[in-house]
């Protein structure tokens, strides 16, 4: 196991981890709870790439939608979740 990998394991996202998005959505930024995106392409991509992880966005207030199919790169795991 690699450093990389050593500090990867660290950074876990579990469901209902509090995130923060930094993807390509720059109006979506903010802080979300991640979930595993169940939708058709997500399904069908983590069949075949069990390390590409697409997460659901869900707002923790439900004031607005979150985004779906963000990849795990677009976001940070909160602090508060140590």
């Amino acid at each position: 196991m690699t450093r990389e990998d050593l500090l990867r394991t660290v950074d876990l996202i579990e469901p209902g981890d509090l995130v923060r998005y930094h993807g390509s959505i720059p109006e979506a930024h903010g802080f979300y709870l991640a979930h595993p995106c169940l939708c058709a392409s997500c399904q069908f991509r983590a069949t075949y790439s069990p390390t590409d992880i697409r997460y659901l966005l869900i707002d923790p207030w439900g004031e607005i939608p979150g985004p779906e199919c963000v990849r795990r790169a677009s976001i940070t795991r909160s602090t508060a979740c140590n």
